[in-house]
Parts: structure tokens; sequence; C-alpha cells
């Protein structure tokens, strides 16, 4: 398989001098292949957004190099999707107007559950790299294909790192930890908080709160102060950027502490949640894979880190552009297979696709399940955030680097 990373140093010089030419040139456009590709780059969503659409980005600009797909160079036709109405025509206009067969994208659970209904309804395959919601491969499609991890890995996920690492190290075991779940009310949060809720009764852990909150919220206090009241162990928590920020600034002013804080993907993997609460020592998150990870377990990660900065010039702000990246890349692979964009050769060569854990950049295997279309060799990741605002993976153990560290720090012990 092509999964892997080629040199960055050749790519990048390949890129100088060949990728944007070409798909800038219009004599040459005949030469290329066009896909569309939806994200919310505009909007409350757009700071994800473009985080991800930078790692498919990249993934494009390496396979130009490499010498495209069946020769040909790979043009994405960009689509900006800031909510649900403009998933929906902007899947439509890229369809039937600019003739689109095949389709990538979102990040956003509610974009791509509207985005992949259209894209079925008209026979056009649609490549999910970073939406997480169960029911977006729940409904038999057959040209949907998810390659990363779901919602129901995030919760199973979350209460298995209480569980099985911070319950030993709080001499408790998982019976005797109330747990409290929060989560933001759309399609995200809620398939999130009820996966966790199911693997917490599969455990025996008792769920002393359940609160959901609209993620457009300015007010997360009375929340914190019901959550307070049912004075948790431990916090599963569920949210986008701007809700992370708010719900930790607030816990701060209420000083809402708990032995155990674990975000689940989203705002809480992003560098500008730490850098708006300052020490994030402590706090765990589930999600996907982020860049302190073992590199024996992840093959192509430190070649991927040298392409995004070499692009972009910082470093990346998130695992959402490694796994674009890395979908991306799965995506060029069954076009390959395929040799057109006929959607049933691309549905059988993307089912042929077989890597196993371990041996791609995110540690992902490649596996879809031909009813669901999703990925079943994916699975999120446990992370804990250092006091250099780093997040060092601790679960599972094949690809941890560091030991969970619990009960974290209160406010007031963070000096805050």
């Amino acid at each position: 398989m092509r999964i892997r990373s080629v040199s960055c140093l050749a790519i990048c010089a390949m890129v100088l001098s060949l990728g944007f030419a070409v798909i800038g040139s219009p004599a040459e456009a005949a030469e290329t292949v066009k896909i569309g590709a939806v994200y919310p780059l505009s909007g409350n969503l757009a700071r994800l957004g473009e985080e991800s659409y930078r790692g498919a980005e990249l993934a494009r600009i390496e396979r130009n190099a490499q010498g495209g797909v069946w020769g040909k160079q790979v043009e994405y036709v960009v689509a900006d999707a800031p909510d649900t109405n403009a998933a929906r025509s902007e899947a439509e206009r890229l369809i039937t107007r600019s003739n689109m067969k095949l389709l990538l994208g979102t990040y956003s659970s509610s974009l791509a559950y509207v985005a992949t209904e259209v894209a079925e309804r008209n026979r056009v395959p649609f490549f999910e790299f970073g939406a997480i919601s169960d029911p977006i491969t729940e409904r038999g499609f057959k040209y949907t294909f998810r390659t990363c991890a779901p919602a129901s890995g995030f919760g199973t996920i979350a209460v298995r790192v209480i569980a099985e690492l911070a319950a030993p190290k709080m001499g408790m075991a998982p019976k005797d930890i109330k747990l409290a779940i929060v989560y933001e009310d759309s399609l995200y949060g809620t398939t999130c908080a009820k996966y966790a809720k199911a693997e917490a009764e599969k455990v025996g852990m008792p769920v002393v709160a359940d609160e959901p909150y609209s993620a457009k919220t300015n007010d997360l206090s009375p929340v914190i102060l019901k959550l307070k009241a049912a004075n948790p162990d431990a916090v599963i928590h569920t949210a986008y950027i701007a809700d992370a920020i708010l719900f930790s600034r607030q816990a701060k002013e209420l000083n809402f502490d708990v032995k155990a804080y674990v975000g689940q993907g989203g705002g809480h993997s992003m560098l500008d949640w730490a850098k708006a609460i300052g020490d994030v020592s402590g706090f765990l998150n589930v999600d996907f894979p982020q860049f302190k990870i073992n590199k024996a377990y992840t093959p192509g990660l430190d070649e991927f880190i040298k392409l995004y900065e070499d692009t972009y010039k910082e470093p990346p702000h998130s695992g959402h552009s490694l796994v674009n990246y890395f979908g991306a890349k799965v995506m060029f692979d069954a076009m390959e297979k395929a040799g057109s964009l006929d959607a049933d050769k691309i549905r059988e060569a993307a089912l042929s696709l077989d890597v196993p854990e371990g041996q791609t950049c995110t540690g992902w295997g490649v596996k879809f399940d031909p009813k669901t279309g999703q990925n079943v060799r994916a699975l999120p990741y446990g992370l804990m955030w250092t006091k250099d605002q780093e997040q060092v993976t601790i679960y599972p153990s094949e690809a941890a680097v560091a030991e969970i560290i619990v009960p974290m720090p209160t406010w007031r012990e963070r000096g805050q």
C-alpha cells in the first residue's frame, strides 16, 4: 500500500516545482482529478474545520508530488459549509453543478450527517475523515466510508481510562467512582455521551449527573453548580472549543474540582484551549492521535509533522489535521485501486483495503465494515495534558509514552 509517507524533503522540493503550478494551469486541467471537499471554513466551527482541511490538503500535495492518482494531479473543489443548511446545499451544488463524482470532508458530525445523505442519494462516494457520530454510518449507506474513530469508541475509551488507569491510582474500584457526564447537545455530544453511559453501566460505574447543554450558550455556571451538587469523583465532558474554554474558566471561578476530568476530543484537544486556561497539567482527554505517541506504532508521523511545519510555518494545532491527512491517503489508495471514479468500483476498492494497526502515521489500521462503511481498525487514544501544554498518550499500552497522574491538581493548587 502507498499509505506510508515518503521523504518529506523530497516532497517539499517536488511540491514547489509541481503541485500548485499544475493545479493552477487551465491548459493542464484535463490532467487533473477533481474531488469535492466540504468543510466549515467560516463560522463557529472554522477553527477545527481549517485545521482538518489542512491535513487533507497535505495529503493531496504529497500525492501529487508522488505522481498523483492514475498519473494525474489531484485537485480539490472546496466548499465552505458553516452549518447544516450550507452542508446540504454545497454538497448538492458540488454534485449537480460542478459534476463531482467523489466528495470528502467534513470534521463536524452534524454537517457530515446531511452531506453524506446528499451524496448517497446521488450515488456519489463520500469519505468522511473527522466526524465521529455513529449514526452517520448506521443508515445502511452504500457509498459512505469513514476513516476515523466513531463516537462509540470515544465514550467507551473515556470510561476505560477512568476504570483501568485512574481507578487503581485513586485506590478505588470502578463501582465506587461517582461519574458525571456533561456534553453539548448536538449529534456529536449526545452520541459520545450515550456510549459513555453505556460503558459506565457495563463496568458498574454509577452516573450521578447527566447534563446536556447548548454549545451556543454564554453561561455554563448553572450546569457546573448542578455538577458540584452531585459531587462526582470524575467527569467526562464532550465540547467544542468555545464551550470547552467557557466550562473550564467557570469551573475555576466556582472551584469545581474532581479527581479525574476527561475531555472527549474537539475543544479539549486544541492548543487554543490549553493557552486559554493556562496550567492544564493532569487534564485527561480522549481523542484522535496526537503527537506524543509511540513512534514505533505510528510510522510516518514525524514526516507528517515536518511536512505540516514546512507548509504552514507553524506546528499542527491538533491531531485533526493528522487524521484528515490519514483519511485522504486512504481515499487516494482506494481511488488508485478502483482505476476510475465509478461509485461501485470505488466501493469495491475501499472494501478491499486491509492494513493492520500500528503501520500508519495514526497507528490506525484500515478495514471498512461492508455494512456500515466504518473503519473498524480506528479507535481513539487516551491522552493527558502536561504542564508544558503537550498531550502525551497514556492509552492503549502499545501507543503509550507516559503514565496517568491522578488525582489531578485542584484549581487552587494550580495557583490560578
